[in-house]
């Protein structure tokens, strides 16, 4: 069975994914990030069958007849969908393999996941990697991940401290000697940062947005800091009055008011992670500075208002949306720091 296994090794094409509540990013061995979709798969109810995932799919979202479904799996990182989320998984599979010619074998798969998840949520993430076709399932925390990904020597004794803000949570880990020495995971990230501009839209504006709005708007103008000049972004949705479309403009002032409560409740709870921490560890992240990662990271001003209210410097990571796969695909090279940093496996 080991010399199986070692012979598959040789030729299967391993693959590290980060399961993201709103995207999906897979890495294959030796070639890099090959797949980079969001997490939504569209079906028909009549049939059953996959219409489409990923970018296809999210052009669906809020546009589709009575018998199409257009469905996002994993809420809050975590899988909320078993069948839907084992379709999704196999659809990337066999898409990569269907660019090998001839016999490839299953391939070894690392999975990143939010730091609190629940027995039962990591067998569900394994269970359904296994059924969506991989030969073996590895799970490592995200913040992790992310922290390989960005090539931190994790394994000295020294502390890191690293804030993943994803779609559906917010991470924020002390990192020392290859573990994870204090953490705080929450259920809020850009994906309720877009909730906010929805609601403040309804509220002020008496206007139904979508959510493909929302997100669009905070990426273009969103911001935290306050500026002297106003950016204009024009929203289209219903008038709540008389139920016809409406078309208006926000500005960057509006969005940082519907977004700041939200991020407040972020930096509090960086707060309160450091003032867990050992002292020790403490001094080295005031020295070495709050790293930053995930697509929250990219939003305008959020590292300088962390950096005021923690009085630490804050960096952002290369390429903060992509860092938790390079971590996966990093350890799919380095076998011996996989053993040592993976979650133990509901199987065993």
């Amino acid at each position: 069975m080991n010399m199986l296994n070692k012979l598959f090794g040789r030729f299967s094409k391993d693959i590290g994914i980060d399961l993201g509540t709103a995207n999906t990013l897979v890495y294959v061995k030796d070639k890099g990030i090959v797949i980079n979709e969001p997490s939504v798969v569209a079906i028909n109810t009549k049939t059953e069958e996959i219409l489409a995932v990923g970018d296809d799919a999210k052009k669906m979202v809020g546009k589709t007849p009575a018998h199409i479904v257009a469905i996002k799996p994993l809420q809050d990182g975590v899988i909320s969908d078993f069948e839907i989320t084992e379709k999704m998984l196999r659809y990337f599979i066999e898409k990569i393999h269907k660019e090998s010619r001839g016999f490839v074998p299953r391939p070894r798969v690392i999975i990143g996941l939010p730091m609190d998840v629940t027995e039962v949520e990591r067998k569900a993430a394994e269970d359904a990697t296994l059924s969506a076709g991989a030969r073996e399932v590895y799970l490592i925390e995200e913040p992790l991940a992310a922290a390989i990904g960005a090539r931190l020597p994790i394994h000295e004794p020294s502390g890191f401290m690293i804030v993943d803000i994803g779609g559906g949570t917010t991470e924020i880990a002390v990192i020392s000697l290859g573990g994870i020495v204090t953490k705080k995971s929450l259920r809020l990230a850009g994906n309720e940062l877009n909730n906010n501009i929805l609601d403040y839209v309804r509220e002020n504006f008496n206007m139904l947005i979508g959510e493909k709005t929302a997100e669009e708007v905070k990426i273009k103008i969103g911001s935290v800091q306050s500026t002297k000049e106003a950016v204009e972004y024009k929203i289209r949705g219903r008038n709540l009055l008389d139920g016809l479309p409406k078309e208006t403009s926000i500005s960057n002032m509006q969005i940082r008011e519907a977004i700041l409560p939200s991020v407040n409740i972020m930096v509090e709870n960086i707060i309160n992670t450091i003032e867990a921490t050992p002292p020790e560890l403490v001094a080295d992240i005031y020295q070495r500075g709050i790293i930053l990662a995930g697509g929250g990271a990219l939003l305008r001003g959020l590292d300088k208002l962390i950096a005021e209210k923690t009085k630490v410097p804050v960096n952002i990571v290369d390429d903060p949306l992509t860092v938790v796969v390079r971590g996966a695909g990093l350890l799919l090279e380095d076998i011996e720091l996989l053993k040592q940093v993976r979650l133990p496996s509901s199987m065993e």
